[in-house]
Parts: structure tokens; sequence; C-alpha cells
């Protein structure tokens, strides 16, 4: 595994789970702006940067949640 955002992929669900519960805000910054680095995709980055606005950090959270429970991957906005 090369990149950062693989191996926190590659986590057990569970752990993933507990990180984005506890972490959300924080989670979704460093992971969408990591995810940025590896792909240079413009929008990842812009929404993890908006993480920083409480309200939308707690939106992405949950969608991170959600979409960790039925695809096992952060997928909204996070190509």
């Amino acid at each position: 595994m090369n990149n950062i955002t693989a191996q926190i992929e590659a986590l057990p669900k569970w752990a993933k789970l507990l990180i984005i519960f506890f972490a959300n805000a924080l989670f979704c910054l460093i992971y969408r702006v990591l995810r940025y680095t590896e792909t240079k995709n413009t929008t990842t980055l812009v929404a993890g940067i908006l993480c920083i606005i409480p309200i939308v950090g707690l939106v992405l959270a949950i969608a991170d949640f959600v979409s960790e429970i039925t695809d096992n991957k952060v997928k909204f906005f996070a190509d």
C-alpha cells in the first residue's frame, strides 16, 4: 500500500466507524486533504476545507458514516 488513504481504508470496519464517530469533522478534513494530495481532485480539497465549518463537517461525517456502513468506503466528495 503506497498511499495513506489506502492504509486508512485497510483498517477494520469497526475501527473506521469509531474514528468517524468520535473524530467526525476532523477525520473528514484530514481524509479529504490527504485524498486530494493523491488524486489532485479540486472538489475533494474544497469539501475537505469546508469541513472546518461545523455544520458542513457534521453533514459530511454523517455521509461518511453511512457510506462506510453500506459500501465499506468513504465515498461522498472523496474521489
